[in-house]
């Protein structure tokens, strides 16, 4: 047993726009260097895109994309005898929001619209609709989960 004290989790304020706090954890996930006004300039660009566009609250499809976009269970590598298997797992609540905010960032800057507002718009749009590039990972990962059940009982 450590003899470390646990570790704790810092709050995050909730961002002063919509009053969110998963606004500023993913705003927080795309930063690149450091550029935090950068990053909420794109977000908030995008949010005023899926208004315009979409006739949508953009905070309610942000909203609805990253619950569609959370993995509900992901495979981990055990090493049982020499041999490795892909065990499934669950995956904690906190982890599939920071999956989902990663799949939706990867997603949205492999796409080839031209500003990066658009990018995350259209992604976050495909996402709350079930379709688009970080739906496919999710399903990826569950179909891999599904295929390595048989080895759920090397979980522990």
């Amino acid at each position: 047993m450590s003899r470390k004290s646990k570790g704790y989790k810092r709050e995050v304020p909730a961002d002063a726009k919509f009053g969110e706090k998963s606004v500023t954890k993913f705003v927080n996930t795309m930063m690149w260097s450091g550029k935090r006004s950068v990053s909420e300039g794109i977000f908030y660009g995008a949010m005023d895109l899926i208004g315009d566009r979409f006739s949508e609250s953009g905070v309610d499809v942000f909203l609805k994309a990253v619950d569609n976009v959370r993995p509900m269970v992901e495979v981990r590598s055990r090493r049982v005898g020499g041999a490795n298997y892909q065990v499934p797992t669950e995956v904690r609540p906190v982890r599939q929001q920071a999956l989902a905010y990663k799949w939706l960032i990867q997603n949205a800057r492999s796409r080839g619209e031209k500003t990066m507002q658009e990018r995350l718009a259209n992604e976050l749009y495909e996402a709350s609709q079930n379709r688009g590039g970080a739906i496919k990972k999710k399903e990826d990962t569950h179909r891999m989960a599904e295929a390595n059940r048989a080895f759920a009982h090397y979980r522990w």
